[in-house]
Parts: structure tokens; C-alpha cells; sequence
């Protein structure tokens, strides 16, 4: 089936995966960093103690994100994104009407865990998991609502928080997500009971045959391949969201002007468009293990004109080959546990690497403020990065093919 009929065939549900991803813009790094400035001058915050706060929510997010996130195994799909789709309005009133730096880590916590944490883990478990042949192509159509919503929100957001204030334009947001959000997401779940039913009856038909993969997450925790893959499986979010987190030091140690190298989200949306739609199309051809070897490529290649240029386009061509990785990670990451450890218990298994992903983008802020603080030039982080991403592609192109699968 081509990806045109599949689309036409599919486009309510695909529609929603591509929303859900779309609107977890609101508790990603890269949106509620563009209201930094304005929370630390509001409450007289260091770039420290921000960083601080802000990690320590994130932290709190992917703890609770392991038990949150499973229950999408049990839960109908219907109730789970209602709770969601409330639960990160209120995080955006919360922030509209903080009035204490203390409530900046519940309401942070909020968005990070309704948003980044759980809208993310709905949009990729619901792709990979009511679409087998074609998981790909649905994942790769799903994903591409995080590259738009990139190139989208930070202009609307910049151009909203000058003409109203960084308190309106979360109030705003606040106020469309509990009026519009929540039964647009319902109505695109329409005619959802008998996609459930048609997948509960293939998988007790499969598990009858004994075709169905059935992982555990306690046996995944005891399996070696997950630990070979899991440097690669963080290397994107962890780099990504420490970079677009110190967006303004790299713009001033580089002499860039930051609302150019604010619209070079432009350039790294396209790229992940289309490296997300390219993947989705491999990995039905091939698998995701397979291309889990070479996605990190345009990344280290993107951080090598960091380390060794300062004109203002090496900007773009690092949003450009980041870009690249970022968008074959979002299908890779979808596909990777369902391919690797099947569906039955996709929901707990994916929970544990939303939760792991999002732990290591609460921990890369800190950790690069600190190298920043000691002296440490973005050129060198650059340079330490892509030699960890070069060791993450390493461990899957070498050691995962030899270790052996044990049986679930």
C-alpha cells in the first residue's frame, strides 16, 4: 500500500497520533525555554537556580512517567488522552498564574509530564501498536507533528509573549486546550472500539498460534540488548535538549543573532519532516534496528559545524543534519521496542523509554550549565558529544548483533 492510500485509508487515526504529537509542543524544552528570561527576571532567578528547578520537575516527570505510562496497556484510549489532554491545560494555567518560584516545579512538572511525557508516549504507542505492516509509515505520518509544531510555536510564541506577556500567552493556551483539545482528540478517536476489538482478536489469535512476541518490562530490564540499545536510543534528546536549552550562550559565544538562529527552526522542522517520512518508509522495508546503526550520522555531522565554525549559516547546517537525526529518531524510537519485544506489553515497555528519554533531557541542561560555568567552550561540547554519539552507533552496529535473543 502506498503511503498516499494508506494516509487516505487512515486519516482520522493518523490524525490523532499527528496531534497528540503536535501539541506536546507545550511541555517540550525547546517552547517553555522561550519564556525563561521572562520567569527568572518575574522571580529574580539565576540561570542555575532555573536550570535547577526545572530539571528537578523533569526528574519527578520520568519517575512517575514508568507507572503513568503503562497503563495505556489497561486503559481505553479514550479516557487515558482525556486525562492527558486536562491535565497539560491546567499545567498552562498553572503557569499563567504562578506567583512563587517554589509552584515553578508543579506546574513545570505538569507540562513536562502531561506534554513531553505522556501526549508523546500516546502518539507513538498508539501508531506502533494498531498498525503492524504499515507501522512505519504511520509513526513517520505521526511524528511529523513535533517537527511542525517546532517550526510553528517559538515565532507564534515569541510574537504573543511581546504583544500580551509571557502570563497571557500561557493563559491562552490554557483556555484552547480545555475548550478545543479535548473533544477534538475525541472525535478523531471515533469508530475506536472496533479498532480495539480487531487488534484484541488478532492478538488472541496470534498468541494462540504462537506467533506473538510477549516481553515483560521485567524481563526487557534483564535482557542485554536493552542497555546496547539504550545509548543510542538517548543520544538525540539528551544532545537536542541541552543545546536548545543554552540557545542563547551559543548565540552569544558565537556572535549570532538569536531571532536568525530562532528561524533556523524553520530549516530543522523541513529536515525532520522529511527524514521522518523517509524512515517510516525504511523501516517497513527493513527494520529499525537496522537503521538505528546510521540515524545518528547527520547529528555528528551537524555538531562537527559547531565545533569548527563560527559564521552565522553553520547555525542552519546544524539544525539541518540535526533535523535529519531528530526526525528518524521519532519513527526508529516508536518501532524499536515493538520490533524488538512485541506488542503485548508495548505500553509498559515504551513507558520505560519515554521515561528514560525524559531523564536525560531533565539531566543535559545542568550537566552542560555546569561545563559552561567551568569554562568549557560549546565548540568542545560539540566535539564531546559527537564522540558520544559515534560510540552510541558503535555499540548497535557491533555488539547488539551478537548477542542472542532469550526467549519471552
Amino acid at each position: 500500500m502506498s503511503i498516499v492510500a494508506f494516509f487516505s485509508a487512515n486519516l482520522r487515526f493518523l490524525a490523532f497520533g499527528f496531534f497528540a504529537a503536535f501539541l506536546s509542543s507545550f511541555g517540550q524544552t525547546f517552547f517553555i525555554a522561550l519564556s525563561s528570561a521572562h520567569i527568572r527576571s518575574t522571580f529574580d532567578l539565576s540561570h542555575g537556580d532555573l536550570g535547577l528547578i526545572y530539571s528537578s520537575a523533569t526528574l519527578a516527570s520520568a519517575g512517575l512517567l514508568i507507572w503513568a505510562g503503562r497503563k495505556i496497556d489497561d486503559i481505553d484510549l479514550r479516557p487515558y488522552t482525556t486525562i492527558v489532554c486536562f491535565g497539560l491545560a491546567l499545567a498552562c494555567l498553572g503557569m499563567a498564574g504562578v506567583s512563587h518560584a517554589m509552584w515553578l516545579i508543579p506546574v513545570i512538572f505538569g507540562l513536562r509530564f502531561m506534554g513531553q511525557g505522556l501526549l508523546g508516549h500516546i502518539s507513538a504507542v498508539s501508531m506502533a501498536r494498531y498498525f503492524d505492516q504499515h507501522r512505519g509509515k504511520a509513526l513517520s505520518l505521526a511524528s511529523m507533528g513535533y517537527p511542525l509544531g517546532e517550526a510553528l510555536f517559538p515565532s507564534i510564541a515569541v510574537a504573543l509573549i511581546t504583544s500580551f506577556g509571557w502570563r497571557q500567552m500561557w493563559a491562552g493556551i490554557g483556555i484552547m486546550l480545555l475548550v478545543v483539545l479535548v473533544p477534538f482528540m475525541l472525535w478523531l478517536l471515533k469508530g475506536h472500539s472496533e479498532r480495539h476489538k480487531l487488534l484484541d482478536e488478532s492478538t488472541r489469535t496470534a498468541r494462540e498460534s504462537s506467533k506473538l512476541t510477549g516481553w515483560t518490562r521485567t524481563q526487557v530490564l534483564k535482557d542485554s540488548r536493552f542497555y546496547v540499545l539504550l545509548p543510542s536510543f538517548l543520544a538525540s534528546s539528551f544532545i537536542g535538549t541541552g543545546f536548545f536549552f543554552h540557545q542563547i550562550h551559543l548565540t552569544e559565544s558565537k556572535g549570532w543573532s538569536l531571532s536568525i538562529f530562532v528561524g533556523f527552526f524553520i530549516v530543522y522542522a523541513m529536515t525532520h519532516l522529511f527524514s521522518a517520512l523517509v524512515t517510516g518508509l525504511l523501516v517497513d522495508r527493513f527494520n529499525a534496528r537496522h537503521l538505528m546503526r546510521f540515524y545518528l550520522i547527520p547529528a555528528v555531522i551537524g555538531l562537527g559545524f559547531i565545533a569548527n565554525f563560527d559564521a552565522q549559516w553553520t547555525g542552519a547546517a546544524f539544525m539541518a543534519f540535526f533535523g535529519l537525526s531528530s526526525g528518524a529518531a521519532g519513527v526508529i524510537h516508536g518501532a524499536i521496542w515493538a520490533e524488538t519485544y512485541g506488542i503485548a506489553h508495548l505500553g509498559a515497555i515504551k513507558a520505560l523509554g519515554t521515561a528514560l528519554m525524559v531523564l536525560s533531557t531533565a539531566l543535559s541542561p545542568p550537566i552542560m550549565g555546569l561545563a559552561i560555568d567551568a569554562g568549557v567552550t560549546m565548540e568542545t561540547i560539540a566535539v564531546a558529544c559527537a564522540t558520544y554519539m559515534i560510540f552510541a552507533a558503535a555499540l548497535v552496529m557491533f555488539v547488539f548483533p551478537r548477542l542472542k535473543s532469550r526467549a519471552a
